[in-house]
């Protein structure tokens, strides 16, 4: 079992990325990941969080992501895992998968 609970932050909007023709929505991508992660892994926590980057943001590396995203350096839905870019616009499972496991998920 992992010792270290990791962070998995998802970053978008209420609109589909402009790029991201047929993907799901950014509160979709959370819900699919959310229910996924909990399902491959049930005997390892960890945090999830969905951050709405059409409000307003007071936490700064929040921002600093948002304003990328905004500056078009990337697409929206953001996947972050303890701070390192998992993926962005259409998310697939394998490379979110792949970063767990890295960090000592097992699944079941």
């Amino acid at each position: 079992m992992s010792e270290k609970i990791p962070t998995i932050e998802i970053l978008g909007a209420s609109v589909q990325c402009a790029s991201c023709v047929n993907a799901p929505t950014s509160i979709d991508t959370y819900e699919w990941l959310e229910a996924a992660i909990g399902r491959k892994y049930p005997k390892h926590p960890f945090t999830i969080t969905y951050i709405d980057i059409e409000a307003p943001i007071e936490n700064e590396r929040h921002a600093q992501w948002a304003e990328k995203i905004n500056n078009d350096e990337l697409f929206y839905p953001l996947v972050l895992i303890d701070d390192e870019v998992i993926g962005d616009g259409y998310i697939q499972l394998k490379p979110v998968f792949n970063a767990l496991e890295k960090i000592g998920f097992t699944a079941e």
